[in-house]
């Protein structure tokens, strides 16, 4: 049964053929290590790993023996178990804004409850988010993310329909890496500002130096909770998140894909007085937070992260990250050259993109102006050689083999002097 059977049947019962979150003409069956295999047999070097989470690769052994051995104990409770207890623990001494978590099952979800947190701490309504910045799919969330008309300051452009208008009302949105414009926008609203939602590294885009402390600061100031959205970052910039990388250290932070080792986990972590507010006995009835969730800490994910982030603390993991990515950015960077075509290589040696332009690239409005097409038929070609990444961002993993980096590099060579 080929990828024509499988598309036939999945658009019967799919909308738009797919999940949603990726190309649905690609029908994947199987992954081991770095690489990945489609319905029809076609192999790829993964360079998309479950859109994050696979950092160490498809099953990785030790991760599957770990898992094994808790299947055989039991898969979900919707109670607390010690596995989750410990896994907290650590994330707890790995992150530095984070006393205390809360487990729930996906980034998004984090991302919703750490504003909603923020809100119920400090009684007030606004959110600042920053255009182009990913939160999940909340209807706070969907504003600006992706805006199709590049509106004026701070207002917000809904992504999605299905938003009530009255949802615009309570989102300010901010260019990223602008100092001036974001604390200008702070400062006139600050008495109605409940947080500021940012994730320390936009997608692809770096923070540049100072502005994630000018946030630290003027929150600070004003008493408005600061959130780093690290459900990428968290465990993959660096082993203690973009907070550690950076210096700069947010009131809540959301995490994710790492945490969970391939399986559906996610967390918001923070201050114990703003965390509190999930605690009926310690805040009354009119500030608590309820937050249940039938897979939150369940125990199988839960003893995959706990492994995965064993794995990660052995010596020279981040070092050999580092070091592959900032080879791949090198070399891909001197084909584009080499073939003529103006580009910026935006990101960081973990996760990083092509943006085909010649101007500074340090906002949202700044990808945008990139080639859109000569970035799709650039992704077409790395495809053609057997490169499985998403249309705008290469994710490295700790799987990568010299030969799947000699794969990249090569493709990367026939895609840059094929455009």
């Amino acid at each position: 049964m080929n990828q024509n059977y499988w598309l036939d049947r999945a658009k019967n019962v799919l909308p738009g053929g797919g999940f949603g979150n990726f190309d649905p003409e690609m029908i994947i069956q199987e992954g081991r290590g770095s690489r990945v295999w489609d319905i029809d047999g076609n192999e790829y070097v993964d360079c998309l790993i479950g859109s994050g989470p696979m950092l160490l690769g498809h099953g990785h052994p030790e991760i599957l023996e770990a898992v094994t051995e808790q299947l055989g104990k039991g898969m979900t409770f919707f109670a607390t178990n010690p596995t989750a207890i410990e896994l907290a623990e650590e994330i707890c001494r790995a992150v530095a804004c984070a006393d205390q978590l809360r487990y729930v099952s996906s980034g998004g979800e984090a991302d919703m409850y750490a504003i909603r947190l923020a809100r119920a701490f400090n009684g007030r309504d606004k959110i600042v988010k920053f255009e182009g910045g990913y939160h999940g799919m909340s209807a706070e969330a969907q504003m600006s993310l992706a805006p199709e008309k590049l509106i004026e300051f701070p207002r917000p452009m809904p992504d999605s329909a299905g938003i009530l208008d009255s949802v615009r009302n309570e989102i300010l949105v901010a260019p990223f890496n602008d100092v001036e414009l974001t604390n200008s926008i702070i400062e006139d609203n600050a008495s109605e500002i409940a947080g500021v939602i940012v994730e320390p590294l936009q997608r692809i885009i770096p923070p540049e130096p100072g502005f994630l402390e000018s946030l630290r600061q003027i929150c600070t100031k004003h008493d408005i909770v600061l959130i780093f959205d690290e459900v990428v970052t968290g465990f993959r910039i660096a082993y203690g998140g973009a907070q550690q990388h950076y210096g700069v250290v947010p009131d809540l932070c959301t995490l994710g894909k790492l945490i969970g080792g391939g399986f559906p986990l996610a967390a918001v972590a923070g201050r114990e007085d703003i965390m509190a507010h999930f605690d009926r006995s310690k805040v009354g009835a009119e500030k608590f937070l309820m937050q249940v969730g039938t897979l939150s800490g369940n125990p199988v994910a839960s003893i995959a992260g706990l492994k995965t982030l064993e794995i990660l603390r052995r010596p020279g993991q981040y070092k050999k990250l580092n070091e592959t990515g900032k080879r791949l950015m090198q070399v891909m960077s001197d084909h584009l050259n080499a073939a003529g075509h103006k580009h910026k290589i935006v990101g960081i040696p973990a996760l990083f993109e092509v943006v085909f332009s010649d101007e500074k690239v340090n906002d949202y409005r700044g990808v945008a102006k990139g080639s859109a097409a000569i970035a799709t038929r650039f992704n077409q070609l790395l495809r053609e050689k057997g490169i499985f990444k998403t249309p705008s961002k290469l994710y490295v993993s700790l799987a990568l083999e010299d030969k799947d980096i000699d794969q990249i590099m090569e493709a990367s060579d026939y895609a840059a002097k094929s455009l």
